[in-house]
Formats: C-alpha cells, sequence, structure tokens
C-alpha cells in the first residue's frame, strides 16, 4: 500500500512537471511569434456615389496596429470616405503637459492613407484634472470650470500638431446627459463657457479648423430631469447663453430607433429626421450657413432587443438614410453610423449596430452599403 502511494506520488510530480513544460511551451511560444508587419498602404481614395457616408469607428482601446489598419481600409473599401474617432483626453495627456501620442498617430496615419477623413471627438477628464475637494464624487465625464483652461490647452495642442491631417473636432460628447455631463444636472450654459475657453486657443492653432459643439442626443427629457435635458431645448439654451459666436458646426446624434429614414421628424418623437428641427433652431438663431454634422447614427437588428429592427429593415433604413441626407439636406456633410467594429464582442445588444464582425467579417449591412455607393 505504502509502495502504490509513493508511485502516485512520483507520477503526480512527472506529470505535474510535465504540464509545466507544456503550459511555458504555450506561453513563450506565443510571445515568440512575431506580431504582423504593419506598413502602409499606397495611398488610396475613396470611391463613392455618396460623399457623406461615414461611420463611427471604435479603435479607441484598439492595441494592436494591424487592426487599425485593417479597420480603416475596411471602412475606405466600404465607400465611406469619413470617420468619427474618440480620443479620450486622459489617455493622450496622463500627466499635465506629459503627452502619449503613439495610438493617435496610428489612427489618424492609417486613416489617411486610406484615404479617410477623420472627425475627432475629444473628452473625458484625466484624473491629475479633476477637483480635488474630498466632497465632491467626480467621475471621467465630469468636468469641472477649474479645468476649462486645461482642456482647451489639450484642444490646441491636438489641434497644432494634426493641422492639415484633422480639421474636425467634436467639444465634448452629449452634454444634454447626466451621464455625460459628470452624473450632474446637465447645464448648456457651462457647456457654453466651455466653448468660449476652448474655441480662440483651437483657432489659434489651427485656423482651419471647424469646431463642432454639441454631439446632442436626442431625448425627450423635460426640464428639471435627472437623467438629461430635450436636445432642442437644450439647443435653444445654448443660443440664449451667448453660443453662436463659439461653433462652426453643430454634431447631431440621429438614431432611428424603430422608425423608417424618412418619417416626419415632431418635437414629441425620436427619430432620424429630428435633425431637421434642430436645423430650423439653428436658422431661427441666425445661424443658417453653419452645417449639421451628423455624427451618430442607426439602426439595431438585435433579435430581442425590443427597440430593434429586423435585418433587411436596417440595412434599407441605412442606405434610406444615407440617400435622405444626400438628397433632402444639403447643409449636412456627414452622415456616421454607429458603429463599424468593436475591438471585442459585448455579447448584448450593442454588438448589432456594428458593420463587420470582431473577426473582420462583413456583414450583410457592410456588402449593401458597399454595392450602394460602388466602394472597391
Amino acid at each position: 500500500m505504502n509502495a502504490w502511494r509513493c508511485h502516485d506520488r512520483v507520477g503526480s510530480h512527472v506529470w505535474g512537471r510535465w504540464l509545466l513544460t507544456l503550459a511555458l511551451i504555450y506561453i513563450f511560444g506565443r510571445l515568440a511569434v512575431p506580431r504582423p508587419l504593419v506598413v502602409l498602404d499606397p495611398p488610396q481614395t475613396v470611391v463613392t456615389r455618396n460623399a457623406l457616408v461615414g461611420v463611427h469607428t471604435r479603435l479607441t482601446d484598439e492595441v494592436e496596429a494591424w487592426k487599425i489598419q485593417r479597420t480603416l481600409r475596411m471602412v475606405g473599401q466600404m465607400g465611406a470616405p469619413w470617420t468619427v474617432e474618440y480620443f479620450p483626453w486622459p489617455y493622450i495627456e496622463p500627466a499635465r503637459g506629459q503627452y502619449a501620442w503613439g495610438h493617435t498617430d496610428q489612427v489618424i496615419a492609417h486613416a489617411r492613407n486610406q484615404g479617410v477623413t477623420v472627425v475627432a471627438r475629444l473628452g473625458w477628464t484625466p484624473e491629475w484634472a479633476q477637483p480635488e475637494t474630498a466632497e465632491i464624487e467626480t467621475t471621467l465625464t465630469y468636468l469641472d470650470p477649474s479645468a476649462y483652461d486645461a482642456f482647451a490647452r489639450f484642444v490646441a495642442t491636438f489641434a497644432a500638431r494634426y493641422r492639415g491631417r484633422v480639421d474636425h473636432v467634436i467639444i465634448w460628447n452629449e452634454p444634454n446627459l447626466s451621464f455625460e455631463w459628470g452624473y450632474r444636472p446637465v447645464d448648456p450654459a457651462a457647456y457654453v463657457a466651455l466653448l468660449q475657453v476652448v474655441y480662440p486657443l483651437a483657432k489659434a492653432a489651427n485656423p482651419d479648423l471647424v469646431i463642432l459643439a454639441g454631439a446632442l442626443a436626442p431625448t425627450l427629457e423635460s426640464p428639471g430631469s435627472l437623467a438629461g435635458l430635450n436636445d432642442l431645448l437644450y439647443l435653444q439654451e445654448m443660443y440664449q447663453a451667448g453660443a453662436s459666436p463659439f461653433f462652426d458646426a453643430l454634431a447631431a446624434h440621429a438614431y432611428g430607433l424603430q422608425s423608417p429614414p424618412e418619417a416626419d421628424p415632431a418635437p414629441d418623437v425620436l427619430n432620424f429626421r429630428r435633425v431637421e428641427l434642430l436645423r430650423q433652431i439653428m436658422v431661427t438663431h441666425g445661424d443658417a450657413e453653419k452645417p449639421i454634422y451628423v455624427t451618430e447614427a442607426g439602426w439595431n437588428d438585435h433579435p430581442r432587443w425590443t427597440m430593434a429592427v429586423s435585418p433587411a429593415q436596417r440595412i434599407r433604413y441605412t442606405i434610406g438614410a444615407y440617400e435622405w441626407a444626400k438628397e433632402h439636406w444639403p447643409w449636412c456633410p456627414l452622415v456616421a453610423m454607429w458603429t463599424f467594429r468593436l475591438p471585442a464582442a459585448r455579447h448584448n445588444y450593442r454588438d448589432n449596430y456594428t458593420f463587420v464582425t470582431v473577426e473582420f467579417d462583413p456583414k450583410p449591412i457592410y456588402l449593401e452599403v458597399q454595392a450602394y455607393t460602388g466602394g472597391q
């Protein structure tokens, strides 16, 4: 009996060593595999029948250079000459005055190489720029007025670095939602105060820069709501606070939910053409010459989400939206659908906004949009 126990111990020890050896071979073997060498393609030109077709890429957390390149290559091949991309302030300036441009440089280099124009969305707040007051609980979306100057310097530094390569920037994102305004009551006047600080510095860094305000979320929230404020009311209050001289264009989000793109707009309805109501407000306030960039839009085809449509409807509505804007919105240079691809699957309805899978397999919507644009 003791001999058998001794044999078991020896056998277990040997097997343990073998397993450890195999594990080390696997780990170091994977580490030893060379990563794909990423070389810029010959300069590309996007072929398209509709120059306002765009998508919102999600390369913010994509760390592998070949995936960045492949994403933007496929965007161009789909016939989309525009992309909206998010460049978080904390990622680029993790410490005051210390910049990490590597990832941003890659994204912009590959986009330009593919002939794709980048609209840069700038936002979030690094820890060093957040209030030090212990009583205040803050989040990455909380930008205190005391940090407006620091954010303006960041925007100006970004604008100067990419002058001639990125000439469109969005200042913050969906400030009419509490979640995006630091989990506090939204404040159109405070957002306008931010624009007033950012605009002159950014323009001095790049006079050709198109500064987009808003990126307003479509919502019906009434004044006093803890969730946010109706986008139409928010824009009205921006003008009342003196916003007009401090932005060159408006960014707006235009999700269709379950309505077709041609559905009529109304103040109490959320649909694609709600953007036309924002346009009316701009015209009323003397800003008819300013364009509206639709920096997020789209339909979802998840089989179990209550606000989704069928895959066939999603294709028809998406192409219909691109075509509606082309035919009816001379003041709109871009409709960017959310979202081209995610770096990793979410395993929920968000996956069903994408045009290609995590593995870069084109979905039917990608192929149909490509056929519509004549992309190649």
